[in-house]
C-alpha cells in the first residue's frame, strides 16, 4: 500500500513528541523495526488518500499530483448471482488483507441483471460505491453489457443508469465509469458512436471522472475479430480523460494479444478492466507463466488492471472455493483457489504511489 512522504512522517513524529509529557518521554519504548514501521504507515494511508482524483495524462492514468500510477484490484462477479460475496467482511479483506486499490462493480444488463429490476440493481451499485469509498478504494462502475453485444441496444437504459449514478456520486474522487464491458459482433464505429452518446451524459453531472470505453471483439482491441488497435488509434473517441479497455484470459490469449497490448499502450491510454489466468470461459487450467508476462508488461507500462472475479463461483477464475460466501473467511489463503492465491500475492505487492 502507499506510504507517507518522508517529510510528512517526520512532521507527524515531531508533533507527537511535542505533546508527550516529559516523564512519559523518558520511559524507554520498544524500537520498531523499519519494515514494521513501513507496514504501519502503508496501512494508515488508503489508495484514494494517496492519489485523490485521477485523470488521464497523455497515455497513462495519473493521480492528483500528475504522477503516473497503476491501480490493481478485483472485479465482482455479476451482482445478480454473487452479491452475497460482497459484504462487510469480504470488502474489509479486499481492502486490508488483499490491499486492493480498486473494486470493479460488475452489473450485468441482461442475463437476469439490470433490465429485470433497474431499481434493485442501481441501489446495489450505489451501496457498493459507498462501501468502496468507506475503505479508501477506487470504484469502477461496470455497465456489464455482454449479450446482445451491441451497446446501442441498451442506450436508453445506460442513459438512465449513468445519469443517476453520476448525479449521486459526483462529489466523490474515487469513481471511474466503464460504459461498455465487452462489445461483440459490432464494429468499432458503432461502439464509438455509443461512447459519444454516453460520455456527455456522465460529464453533465460528473465532469472530472475518467471514463473507460470498451473496444471491439470482447474488449480485445479488435484482435479477436482479426483487427488491431489501429482502428482505435486512427478513429479515437472524441473526448478527453478517457481510456480504452483491454481484456485477456491468459490460457486463451497468447502472443498476438500480448503484442497488441504492448503496442497499444504506446499509442492510446489502456486500462485492463478484466483478466483471468485461465481460459476465456473463466474456467479451466491456469497459465500462470503467461499471466506473469502480462503483469510484467503492465507494470512496465503502468497499465492498471482488475482480475476476474471476487466470488465463490465453481469456475477456476473465481478466487474463493465454493461455499465461502457469505460467511468467509475472506482474509488469508485458507479459502482461496490457486488463481486466488496467485492474484492476491500480486495485488499485495507494494504500490508505487
Amino acid at each position: 500500500m502507499p506510504r507517507l512522504a518522508p517529510l510528512a512522517a517526520a512532521a507527524a513524529l515531531a508533533a507527537a513528541c511535542l505533546h508527550t509529557p516529559l516523564a512519559q518521554a523518558a520511559t524507554p519504548q520498544p524500537v520498531q523495526e523499519p519494515a514494521a514501521q513501513e507496514q504501519a504507515v502503508q496501512q494508515a494511508v488508503t489508495p484514494v488518500q494517496a492519489n485523490g482524483q485521477l485523470r488521464v495524462c497523455g497515455l497513462r492514468l495519473c493521480n492528483q499530483n500528475g504522477k503516473q500510477i497503476q491501480l490493481r484490484g478485483m472485479s465482482s462477479h455479476g451482482l445478480q448471482w454473487y452479491h452475497q460475496c460482497l459484504n462487510t467482511a469480504s470488502l474489509d479483506a479486499l481492502a486490508n488483507d488483499w490491499r486492493a486499490d480498486v473494486l470493479r462493480i460488475s452489473m450485468y444488463i441482461q442475463e437476469g441483471g439490470y433490465e429485470t429490476n433497474p431499481r434493485l440493481f442501481t441501489d446495489r451499485v450505489h451501496n457498493l460505491i459507498e462501501q468502496a469509498t468507506a475503505r479508501g478504494m477506487y470504484a469502477i462502475v461496470d455497465w456489464h453489457m455482454l449479450t446482445p453485444g451491441d451497446p446501442n441496444v441498451n442506450l436508453s437504459r445506460a442513459r438512465t443508469f449513468f445519469t443517476e449514478i453520476a448525479r449521486r456520486h459526483n462529489g466523490k474522487n474515487n469513481v471511474l465509469y466503464e460504459i461498455a464491458n465487452e462489445p461483440n459482433g459490432v464494429s468499432w464505429s458503432a461502439i464509438r458512436n455509443y461512447a459519444h452518446q454516453i460520455i456527455p451524459t456522465i460529464r453533465q453531472h460528473d465532469p472530472d471522472a475518467p471514463v473507460l470505453v470498451g473496444t471491439r471483439a470482447w474488449s480485445s482491441l479488435g484482435v479477436s475479430d482479426g483487427a488491431t488497435e489501429s482502428e482505435v488509434v486512427n478513429n479515437p473517441v472524441n473526448a478527453a480523460n478517457i481510456m480504452y479497455t483491454f481484456h485477456f484470459y491468459a490460457a486463451t490469449h497468447d502472443g498476438p494479444y500480448l503484442d497488441t497490448l504492448r503496442r497499444a499502450a504506446d499509442r492510446i491510454p489502456v486500462f485492463v478492466t478484466e483478466f483471468g489466468t485461465q481460459t476465456a470461459s473463466g474456467d479451466g487450467a491456469n497459465n500462470f507463466a503467461r499471466s506473469q508476462q502480462y503483469l510484467d508488461l503492465m507494470a512496465q507500462k503502468k497499465i492498471s488492471w482488475v482480475n476476474w472475479n471476487f466470488s465463490d463461483d465453481h469456475r477456476s477464475g473465481a478466487v474463493f472455493t465454493t461455499g465461502t460466501c457469505p460467511g468467509g473467511p475472506f482474509a488469508g489463503t485458507s479459502r482461496l483457489k490457486p488463481a486466488g492465491v496467485w492474484v492476491r500475492d500480486r495485488i499485495r505487492t507494494p504500490d508505487d504511489f
